[in-house]
């Protein structure tokens, strides 16, 4: 039988090392995992800085524009956020959403603030940890948080 020339050595190496580079690059992805953040990052430091009764001009100097803003019974406005992980080259899984809100009273003056997230599939307020009641203020946060899709407006 004859010997391969070295040549023919030098392919089989070549292919046997390329192999091992994909083996090691594929495992290796899948240990990476990237998180994402979206919308509004809050601040607690800056949250500390709003209390009861602050003026809704004190809150856009504070906090900065909000996600959006409702205007149905009072001013109140929402600060969105979305936490997601990617891990290699699977689509991303959304681990954390919430809605900060910021009430207003008739006299533009902070009425009171809740930080809305989900704990065992309902709405959770997270700062007086208690579950909204039902109404069109509920509705609303449950919207936001429902939708997987979100994409926060940006301010220009």
């Amino acid at each position: 039988m004859r010997r391969p020339s070295a040549l023919g050595r030098n392919r089989v190496r070549r292919s046997i090392r390329m192999a091992v580079a994909l083996g090691l690059s594929v495992s290796l992805a899948g240990c990476f995992t990237a998180t994402y953040q979206r919308g509004y990052l809050l601040d607690e430091a800056a949250l500390a800085q709003v209390p009861q009764g602050s003026s809704q001009e004190q809150v856009l100097l504070v906090l900065g524009t909000p996600s959006t803003v409702a205007t149905v019974s009072g001013e109140t406005f929402y600060y969105i956020s979305q936490k997601s992980e990617r891990t290699a080259f699977l689509n991303p899984e959304i681990t954390d959403q919430r809605v900060l809100a910021v009430y207003f009273d008739q006299a533009r003056r902070v009425e009171r603030i809740a930080n809305y997230g989900m704990q065992d599939g309902k709405v959770f307020d997270f700062i007086s940890r208690t579950t909204p009641t039902g109404g069109q203020e509920s509705n609303i946060i449950k919207q936001i948080l429902s939708s997987s899709t979100f994409t926060p407006k940006l301010p220009q």
